[in-house]
């Protein structure tokens, strides 16, 4: 079997990518990140999605972007919007996938590993910079010009496999290749449980997704 990393936060997009990894029978690697995420809980359900879809391994990096802040999702002083924003929301982490990928790509060139998937997505999204086909399109070649396995090896693709897919695809998709959505956490303000707030950006796309999907919205939500 070939190996991949799959980067896993523990929410619905990076569990359907590791499943269709899978799918594609790659030996899956799962990489998650505690960053300083304001969502940690997420790093449970990435736990739980890891196991259930048999990753090989499942590693967890420390990496406190929080030092840096800048976002709502890694300082505290400010506050997970309620209502959609205009531009970038204020849930961008600077760089982070930038960030995330570069990680990735150090542990592909030590399995060896020549495939990373990624779950951005580039329809149904929260208008991220990092998300786009042309910023995936770009880490590639800096992966294949940066390293020693690009430049003596056979180099590396960056699989973004979720790009042109609305969130109702992805859960449909998901959902066909036995996905438990129960088990991941896409909210930003989920609690100590993992249970959804319903009200932040990440929860709207996710129950529209699955009212456009036609599937039973399996998220767990905390009373109003």
């Amino acid at each position: 079997m070939k190996n991949a990393v799959v980067l896993l936060s523990g929410g619905m997009d990076s569990a359907t990518v590791l499943a269709m990894a899978r799918e594609q029978g790659y030996a899956c690697h799962a990489l998650s990140f505690r960053y300083g995420q304001r969502h940690a809980v997420e790093l449970q359900a990435a736990g739980r999605v890891a196991d259930a879809l048999g990753a090989r391994d499942h590693r967890i990096v420390d990496l406190d972007l929080s030092v840096f802040g800048g976002s709502a999702l890694t300082d505290t002083s400010i506050a997970v919007p309620r209502e959609p924003s205009e531009g970038i929301p204020v849930t961008y982490v600077p760089a982070r996938n930038t960030v995330f990928l570069s990680i990735a790509l150090a542990w592909a060139e030590v399995l060896p590993a020549r495939d990373i998937f990624i779950g951005v997505n580039a329809v149904d999204y929260s208008g991220y910079p990092d998300c786009r086909p042309a910023f995936i399109e770009a880490f590639q070649r800096l992966a294949n010009l940066a390293t020693r396995s690009g430049v003596e090896g056979p180099g590396f693709t960056i699989h973004a496999p979720l790009q042109q897919m609305s969130k109702a695809d992805i859960i449909r998709r998901g959902h066909d290749l036995g996905v438990d959505f129960a088990a991941t956490v896409s909210c930003y303000s989920a609690d100590a449980e993992g249970r959804a707030c319903g009200v932040c950006d990440a929860c709207r796309l996710r129950a529209r997704g699955f009212a456009e999907a036609g599937v039973e919205d399996a998220t767990r939500y905390r009373k109003p």
